[in-house]
């Protein structure tokens, strides 16, 4: 994804939230998909989506 708007588009929040509203959100998503919970191909594509996009919305 090249622009954030994407970025906030995976967390489901507005590009408003809070950095407390992102990592929450974040934080819930990783336990949902993390390979060693949910083996399946579509979590570890979610995963990484995941992880690039708190990597950006953290900074």
């Amino acid at each position: 994804m090249s622009d954030s708007k994407g970025y906030y588009t995976v967390f489901g929040v507005s590009e408003k939230a809070s950095y407390k509203e992102i990592r929450h959100v974040y934080r819930r998503l990783a336990r949902k998909y993390h390979p060693d919970r949910n083996s399946s191909a579509f979590a570890e594509e979610m995963i990484k989506k995941i992880n690039a996009a708190f990597e950006v919305l953290s900074d």
